[in-house]
Formats: structure tokens, sequence, C-alpha cells
């Protein structure tokens, strides 16, 4: 009985942070030309489409659930904030602020779904739906292969 070994797969050659942070940058100023049409970034979005789903919320809990830092986020919620968009109320307790979003938030965040819809039609488009499938599958494994053994935020 003959038995067929498997060519070994070849190693990776370059440098995965390099390459993951190219992709994000044409990924993200694609989003971002979509999401200027109604005066927002793609994180600004982003922000907004998870208060909106989630709020009230502490801003501790929304960075965790957006696995970004308290730092990061507190950055990118000050514009929000000041364009009126979404606002603080105090939480349980002294040292907390609950995150909302006005009305003007909500009205926002519906008129950029059509934004978002037009970039997300264009990225599957370009790439083609079985590859952004695969792309999305393979994010997904990896974020958990590595949640174990890297600092998360």
């Amino acid at each position: 009985m003959r038995t067929t070994v498997k060519p070994a797969e070849p190693k990776p050659q370059g440098c995965t942070n390099l390459k993951l942070r190219q992709l994000m940058r044409r990924i993200a100023q694609h989003y971002d030309d979509e999401m200027g049409k109604v005066g927002l970034k793609g994180t600004q979005y982003s922000l907004l489409s998870y208060v909106v789903k989630l709020g009230p919320i502490r801003a501790v809990d929304l960075a965790a659930e957006m696995k970004v830092s308290t730092s990061t986020l507190s950055r990118n919620l000050k514009p929000l904030v000041d364009a009126g968009w979404l606002t603080t109320s105090p939480g349980a307790d002294a040292r907390s602020l609950l995150l909302s979003a006005t009305p003007e938030g909500q009205a926002k965040r519906t008129e950029a779904q059509c934004r978002w819809k037009v970039a997300q039609e264009g990225i599957n488009q370009v790439l083609g739906a079985q590859r952004v499938n695969a792309l999305h599958r393979l994010i997904d494994e990896s974020l958990e292969l590595l949640a174990d053994t890297t600092h998360n935020p």
C-alpha cells in the first residue's frame, strides 16, 4: 500500500503586520470615501451604530464590545459628542457615564447606513462574495486563536 505525502505548506514570507495594515488602509479609505458623503468617517459610523444598538451604555462596556482601548474610544467619541450625535449622562456611580445617541445621532446613523451599504457592496463587487466570506471566516478564526495569546484592550 502506498501513502502519499502532502507537500509541506511553504513558510510565510513578508511581514503579516505590514500586509494587514496595507489591506486595512485600502479598506478604510474605501469606507471613508462613502461615509464622507454624510460627514462621517468609517470609524465614527461604527461607533455611532454600536451606541444606537446598545445604548445607553457605559464607555468601558462599549470599548469591550468594540474590542478597542478606552483611550481610542474616548478619542473617537469626542467629535460625535461635539456634533450633538451622542450624549453622556450619569451612570450608576459617580465614576461612570452612559453614552446614548441623540435623535440627531439616530438620524445621522440612518442616513449613513445607505452609504455603508454602497461601500460594502463595492468591496463585495471588487473582491467577490466568495473571497469576502473567506476573509471574514479567516479574520474571525484568527481573532479567536489570538484572543488568549495577545494583550486585549
